[in-house]
This record gives C-alpha cells, structure tokens and sequence, in this order.
C-alpha cells in the first residue's frame, strides 16, 4: 500500500476558522501512525496533466490570483494563500504518480493524502475548497496516458463531487458514481443527472442516513454498478465528512463504515484502486476514518 503526500501541502494556508486547514493533513498522519505503508513524495504535478480536464484560461486565471501575501479569495469559501497553487500541484502530480504505480504493478492500492480537495472544482470554476479536479486528472491520465479502456470513479464524501462529475459528464469510459446528503452544498447531484453516456450515477442520502443506511445503498446500486462496469481501476474521492462528529453535514456514519466502504471498493475493483483526501472537518473523526479506511486497504492489498 503507497501513501503519496508532502509537506508543500501545509503551503495551503486558509484564513483562521476556515474548516479546510492545514491541521488535517496532521490528523491524517495520526490516522496513519502504525500502518504498514510504503511513502512517497507527491511530484510536482505537470501542468499538461491539469489540461486534460480544465482549460488554459482557468489554469492562468488561478495562477495570477495567488497573492504576494495574504489571501485572495476565488469564491464565497475557495481562498489562495501563497502556497496554495504549489499544493495544488502537488495533488495532482501525487494522483498521477499513484495511477502511474498502481497500473505499472508497483502495489495494487494507493492513498493521496494532499490537499486543497478537487472534488467541487468544476471546468473553469474553483469552488468549495477545491482549485483543481484532481481525481477526475487521474482518471483522465489512466485513459489517455496509459491507454486503459474503462475507470470508475466512486465519491463517498458526503458533498456531492459537482466538479467531477462536470469535468468527466462527456467522458464515455469513465463511470462516475457518488453517494451524497441531499439536499445539501453544492445543490447537485439529483439521480436524474446522468451524464452524456448515461454513466454518471447519483445517489444521494437523506439527512440523518447511518452506516446501514449506507451499506444497504451501496449493496442495491453502486456496488453492482461497478461489477457491471468491470473497470481496469478505480478511483475513490475519499472525503470523511460523513462521519457523524464532522461539523458540516449530516450524516451519521462512524469510522467502522470506511472500513466496510474500503473492502467493498476494493473488490470492485478486482485489485487496482487509487483513493485521494476530499472532506473531513473534525479532526479526531477523520483520523480514525483514515485509519479504518486506509488500514483494510493495506490489509487486503497486502
């Protein structure tokens, strides 16, 4: 089991009370403390590679954006510090460098611990958090790259992955599944948006929705999706905001249900799964989501 990260992240610096910070890559590690995990610098991400899902003008636009010092602010809760391009880039080039590993052979499961998140960040609009689509990058590298014929991307955050699911709605080898509170920030995510190929699938869950809930859901429709699908890889946005502590939804699942998403995943997947951060806002839950989800991953890729 790989875990790409760096310390470039913390280079991401978010005004005081904003609830992405620099200290959940801090409650990551705790989740990671004892796991038998193979580390791996994030590369610098190729610029090349954020062209495959956003265009030119966005890519520039944030790039002049990024103050001196300070802050700049691209939308209601989306703000620049310094470093926060540098990280950015860093999300990429680790997402890209775990596909890279895992379909060359390198290890069957790999783990992003960076940040800023991607999920909300749609063609040429950075929003919730999220600057660049960076699992959508790495599925778009795993066709385009490395030439396989079918990726699925699974998004259990408990936002609903707009920017992904914009970023990849024309994409006809890819299947974009997610499960998500509805309603819900950002507002998306209806079953009835189903991509141009039909190969989006939306299922959202209701306020309140628990670890079974969730399971049984999974059980009925995504899992056998997947099976249906037989993708090459799979990638997961893994975000753990719903964790029941976590301050910005309201989902009830515990630490437990990330382990049963991760087993469940990874035998979709048939041995090849990518997962990237997105959510988690309450430390202490995230570190113990991390360590269930990234724990079983190590088990069953061992």
């Amino acid at each position: 089991m790989l875990v790409f990260t760096h310390a470039d992240c913390d280079g991401h610096v978010t005004p005081p009370g904003h609830p992405e910070r620099v200290e959940r890559l801090r409650a990551v590690e705790a989740g990671l403390e004892g796991l038998a995990v193979e580390r791996r610098d994030c590369p610098p991400g190729n610029e090349a590679e954020v062209l495959r899902c956003h265009p030119a003008g966005y890519l520039a636009r944030v790039k002049l954006a990024v103050p001196a010092d300070g802050w700049a602010q691209l939308d209601g809760d989306t703000f620049l510090a310094p470093g926060s391009h540098r990280a950015a880039m860093r999300a990429v080039g680790g997402i890209c460098a775990a596909v890279d590993a895992v379909v060359a052979g390198e290890a069957g499961a790999a783990f992003v611990a960076a940040r800023p998140p991607g999920h909300h960040a749609e063609t040429a609009q950075a929003m919730g958090f999220c600057l660049y689509g960076t699992v959508a990058i790495g599925a778009k590298r795993a066709l385009d790259h490395h030439g396989l014929a079918r990726v699925a991307v699974v998004d259990f955050d408990v936002h609903h992955g707009n920017g992904t699911q914009d970023l990849l709605w024309d994409e006809a080898r890819c299947l974009f599944a997610s499960s998500h509170q509805r309603p819900l920030f950002p507002g998306t995510g209806a079953p009835e948006e189903r991509g141009a190929h039909g190969q989006v699938l939306n299922l959202p869950l209701r306020a309140g929705s628990d670890g079974a809930a969730m399971r049984a859901a999974y059980e009925r429709v995504i899992l056998p999706a997947l099976a249906d699908w037989r993708p090459d890889l799979v990638l997961v946005s893994a975000g753990f905001d719903a964790h029941a502590a976590d301050p910005l939804a309201g989902l009830a699942w515990q630490a437990e249900d990330f382990r049963w998403l991760a087993a469940g995943l990874w035998e979709a997947a048939g041995g090849r799964m990518v997962s990237a951060l997105e959510g988690g806002y309450d430390l202490d839950a995230l570190a113990a989501s991390v360590a269930a989800y990234v724990g079983e991953m190590t088990r069953l890729s061992a």
